[in-house]
């Protein structure tokens, strides 16, 4: 996020920016059924989040609870964070061995911008749960983890 006025802006550091999207993920987000927050609270460079999707509806996805890891390095959020699936899940964009959610197969990590979000990575993997090419695959048995 940049702030600022005329031809000046003013880059938000990015303690403040992470600051910012925790205290937005503890207050829950949309309808809920995306969460996240910090793995580690006396983590002071703020890297190790853990997210929660529940699938969508009309999908073999609906009712399940994803857990994933999203780790912001010291570059975010000029880069992006990684993502892994902890619950194994049966994804395109997603590696079967790791979880890990694949850049040139997922478009938002692929084409990252500094304003996007670690909430605008889950709620577009919910999207992406609920696209055609997703919707319908064969899953891995609830509650198996990579």
């Amino acid at each position: 996020m940049t702030i600022g006025s005329g031809g000046s802006s003013v880059v938000v550091p990015r303690n403040f920016r992470l600051l910012e999207e925790l205290e937005r993920g503890e207050k829950g987000i949309g309808d809920g059924t995306v969460s996240y927050g910090m793995d580690d609270g006396d983590d002071i460079y703020m890297r190790s989040w853990t997210g929660t999707i529940i699938g969508p509806h009309n999908s073999v996805h609906e009712g399940r609870i994803y857990q994933l890891k999203l780790f912001c390095d010291k570059d975010y959020p000029e880069k992006p964070p990684s993502v892994r699936f902890h619950s194994r899940i049966n994804m395109i964009c997603v590696n079967h061995e790791t979880g890990v959610v694949e850049a040139k197969k997922f478009g938002m990590l692929a084409n990252w911008q500094r304003e996007f979000t670690m909430e605008d990575i889950l709620t577009q993997l919910k999207k992406e749960m609920a696209a055609p090419h997703n919707r319908k695959l064969v899953q891995p048995p609830e509650g198996t983890y990579f």
